[in-house]
């Protein structure tokens, strides 16, 4: 059994077991989390598709970690002008166990 999730504008399969990287959600690390926006539900042959989300399913998950990712360096440069501007980013992300879907 496999479910298609939303979370941060992305989506993601979700199977028990597993675990993955979404945006940053506001929970402490170990706390155990519902998600809601299941926009497809598959067992077997059995899938169902939401329209735009499945209604009544929904995934149970635990919160792994919380941590930032790779530094991305952003370069602005202008020619002959001496402009040169070097900026970096670490965006922050939460690591995902799934421990339970429930369907319909």
């Amino acid at each position: 059994m496999y479910a298609i999730i939303e979370s941060g504008g992305r989506q993601f399969r979700a199977e028990e077991g597993h675990s993955f990287s979404v945006e940053k959600l506001p929970y402490e690390v170990g706390e155990q989390i519902e998600l809601e926006k299941v926009l497809l539900l598959a067992d077997g042959d059995a899938v169902q598709i939401g329209q735009p989300t499945v209604a009544g399913a929904k995934v149970k998950a635990t919160v792994v970690e919380q941590y930032r990712g790779k530094k991305i360096l952003v370069w602005k440069y202008k020619p002959k002008k001496r402009y040169r501007n070097r900026k970096g980013h670490r965006q922050y992300y939460t690591r995902l166990r799934i421990d339970e879907i429930v369907g319909v």
